[in-house]
């Protein structure tokens, strides 16, 4: 390879993570890097592939292309492939919690190498779990997952400007126990029957199938069920959301657009909060008329959660990146090993060669 270019491995498992890395390969391809696709089992269309992207399909293709840096938008990559390992999260901290009550966002999982953090929400408690456990490094980037919606807006196929009702965006999360999904399927039936806004539904790729099929069922001029590998012309879209607990509402605050949230735990001041399906319609016309305190609180929150909106988050990734290359990883600490967790990853990946 040429000074300064670099081989770069996108690892994946989840339709959503196609969105996630593109940012970063437009970035990498621009300077003349290479970069691969490497995806991991069955929950991921190999059909999303472009025809203009790379794809290794073994692992043994892996290790003979070498990579520099490897980028996992997922918890875990296998410890066997080569480069520096490096997470750029899935989504953004929803403040789920595990049964043990510690927060599902917050963990060293001895997998990386470094962690491309969003905002200092996120950059202080992984800075002091890194310090803690010596064995990865943190750096304040941005997501290159939002880079695309705070660039200059491309043609949106979700929103249609002869209609100047309000746009009413629905997303869950697929975790039942935090989904509303189920819960307000029957009101949600009940106002897409009324004219007085347009509803585009889009839920977590791992929903489950028979809340999809219901909410399909409800299809009609006023509601449009959206089924996409790219959230973001979706948010851009809609003018109001209504969530539960999914990460996917803090990508759409940091738009300046208000959340209904329902049966959020958080009671946090930058949504408007319910807890009763006939409190909808009205918390949404409330979220609409965008009250004062309301928007400062959302722009408070989101300059916690990612201050960066300039659009050069993936630059800042690469840079972070390129210099952990350089620089090396000698002065971390070796990573715990984990042989149940290896065991099943070169289970899943059927290899077995050292």
């Amino acid at each position: 390879m040429g000074q300064g270019k670099k081989r770069y491995l996108f690892y994946i498992a989840q339709n959503y993570s196609y969105a996630i890395l593109r940012p970063l390969q437009d970035v990498s391809l621009k300077r003349g890097d290479e970069v691969c696709w490497f995806l991991e089992g069955n929950e991921v269309d190999p059909a999303f592939i472009m025809a203009s992207e790379r794809r290794l399909n073994t692992i043994d293709e892996v290790k003979r292309w070498k990579p520099d840096a490897v980028f996992v938008p997922g918890n875990l990559v296998p410890y066997f492939i080569p480069g520096i390992k490096i997470c750029v999260f899935h989504g953004f901290n929803a403040g789920k919690m595990f049964r043990n009550g510690t927060d599902s966002h917050f963990k060293i999982r001895s997998c990386f190498d470094l962690y491309c953090t969003q905002g200092p929400a996120t950059t202080f408690t992984f800075t002091y779990l890194a310090n803690k456990s010596g064995t990865c490094k943190v750096v304040e980037t941005g997501w290159s997952a939002l880079d695309p919606m705070f660039q200059s807006e491309r043609d949106n196929p979700y929103k249609n400007e002869e209609d100047k009702r309000p746009t009413v965006l629905l997303c869950s999360t697929f975790s039942r126990r935090f989904s509303c999904a189920s819960t307000i399927f029957e009101q949600i039936k009940t106002l897409s029957m009324k004219e007085d806004y347009r509803w585009l539904i889009q839920f977590h790729p791992k929903m489950d199938q028979q809340v999809i099929d219901k909410y399909k069922s409800l299809e009609n001029d006023n509601l449009t069920f959206v089924e996409t590998d790219d959230v973001l012309p979706v948010l851009q879209a809609a003018d109001v959301m209504l969530c539960d607990t999914s990460s996917v509402m803090i990508m759409f605050l940091l738009q300046g657009k208000p959340v209904v949230a329902f049966n959020n735990s958080t009671q946090s001041d930058y949504l408007v909060h319910i807890n009763d399906v006939s409190e909808i319609e009205a918390a949404l016309k409330q979220a609409l008329l965008r009250p004062n305190e309301l928007m400062l609180n959302i722009e408070r929150y989101c300059t916690d959660m990612h201050p960066k909106r300039d659009g050069l988050s993936s630059q800042r990734v690469l840079n972070a990146a390129d210099d952990l290359i350089e620089k090396g990883v000698t002065d971390l600490k070796a990573k715990p090993l984990n042989f149940i967790r290896h065991f099943k990853m070169r289970k899943k990946l059927k290899y077995w060669k050292l």
